[in-house]
């Protein structure tokens, strides 16, 4: 096996090449090599032939073919095969094989609140010993995905469950680079310098955001989103836990004051496109549209790294259409705290195969083989970004690995009936009018409700 790691590559159906020790891999990683020189050592001490390893998770479709390309690397240098089955119903399938005993030996979660649910029940094994040493050696912020992937087990006691993977970016604001040079406005650096230019934009003529809250039954979580980046950007990452946690309560000052920082955009008629009435009717999927009019209808839209989804049929990130970081507050000295979200990968069914293949997933190739086939970022601060598929992958990516402190979509986090309940209709009474005192104490009374 290991005179012949790279025999298979071919049959990874990748695409136009770099080169590689032992041959030509059929794959075109952005700009840069991948991190070999690690990946042949472990190969070197790892032999698992006839072995096995089970994993199941969310990805379907064409991100399937892409992580078990990734997978194949495995099979390559260890010789176990990977037999990963990817489920739109994840979450219940999950549940079910678990308590029926027939656990695959890895699950990918989409959210760490099932896993988290899952440890306390017994349902999950820790991770090896020096995991968590591992990950905050090695990722950016790595501390903050130690907290993200440790749950309290059935006793109570707080064990690493979790080690994080693929990661979404939430802190960005797309703007039209063309309007910008246009009217000569800079990418400003921090929060104090983004009001600033929203007001300037005013002033010039112009419509500084478009927002849009509408997501059918689920109308009101892009609010959700900016309140949450707007708490990291307020209070510290402990606060942000706690409010979470709901040990900080909904209705503390705390959280009224990002709630009110949101309103500082989205309730002022000359901030938004269409005034703020609008806000909660327009629908997210259709609120970057003023971008592409010509002239620009508003200038910056502040949503996740999947919206590029929604822009017109043909936009070029890049050209058409850029973004950058959602900046942090200079005088509160917060550093630079970045929302998202991601997968991580847990165990349900522990084998000696299963622990050789979280070694695996620490390798910085293990992250390169799907940064090059786009759709990916990673907090890996060891891997080659030159390798992401493109520029736009590569810019979120950078983001990623200066970021100080990483939280997780906290109404992802929070009860279901708070989190995509009581939080995103809260949001929309807000921009209607209603105060933030008076919508943050009828969450809180909700959240109480429910104990």
């Amino acid at each position: 096996m290991k005179n012949t790691l790279y025999a298979g590559a071919a049959t990874l159906a990748l695409t136009a090449g770099t080169a590689y020790a032992g041959g030509h891999l059929p794959f075109a990683p952005g700009e840069g090599n991948f991190s070999w020189d690690s990946f042949n050592a472990f190969a070197e001490a790892h032999d698992l032939s006839g072995q096995e390893v089970t994993i199941t998770g969310p990805w379907t479709g064409n991100e399937k073919e892409k992580v078990d390309k990734v997978f194949s690397y495995f099979t390559e240098a260890t010789g176990a095969t990977v037999n990963y089955s990817g489920s739109d119903s994840f979450e219940q399938d999950i549940v079910i094989s678990v308590r029926a005993g027939s656990a695959p030996n890895l699950a990918v979660f989409p959210q760490p609140g099932l896993a988290a649910d899952l440890a306390s029940q017994g349902h999950l094994t820790p991770l090896p010993a020096g995991t968590g040493d591992w990950v905050a050696d090695n990722f950016a912020a790595g501390q903050s995905w130690v907290d993200l992937g440790t749950y309290a087990d059935a006793d109570g006691n707080d064990q690493l469950y979790g080690m994080f993977y693929r990661v979404d970016v939430k802190s960005l604001v797309w703007y039209n680079p063309i309007a910008f040079d246009e009217m000569g406005y800079d990418i400003p650096e921090s929060m104090e310098e983004l009001k600033e230019l929203t007001q300037t934009i005013v002033d010039d003529g112009g419509t500084p955001w478009c927002i849009g809250l509408g997501s059918g039954a689920a109308t009101g979580w892009p609010a959700t989103d900016w309140v949450e980046d707007l708490m990291l950007r307020t209070q510290s990452p402990a606060d942000y836990d706690a409010w979470v946690a709901n040990d900080m309560k909904f209705d503390d000052p705390k959280v009224i004051e990002a709630i009110e920082e949101f309103g500082w955009f989205a309730r002022n008629d000359d901030y938004v496109q269409g005034g703020a009435q609008a806000v909660a009717t327009t629908d997210f999927r259709d609120s970057p549209n003023g971008l592409f009019s010509i002239p620009a209808d508003c200038y910056m839209h502040r949503q996740a790294s999947f919206i590029p989804a929604f822009f017109p049929e043909g936009t070029v990130v890049g050209e058409d259409v850029d973004f950058f970081y959602f900046p942090a507050y200079e005088e509160k000295d917060l550093g630079k705290p970045v929302l998202g979200a991601g997968t991580l990968f847990g165990i349900t069914n522990p084998s000696d195969a299963t622990n050789v293949f979280l070694e695996f997933m620490k390798l910085p190739i293990a992250h390169e083989l799907w940064m090059a086939q786009g759709g990916f970022l990673t907090a890996h601060a060891g891997v080659n970004t030159a390798t992401y598929a493109d520029e736009s992958l590569r810019a979120q990516g950078e983001i990623l690995l200066n970021a100080t402190t990483f939280r997780f979509d906290a109404s992802d986090l929070m009860p279901g009936e708070i989190g995509a309940g009581a939080f995103w209709t809260g949001m929309v009474d807000y921009v209607t009018g209603a105060s933030a005192e008076d919508v943050a104490k009828g969450i809180q009374d909700r959240w109480d409700s429910i104990q």
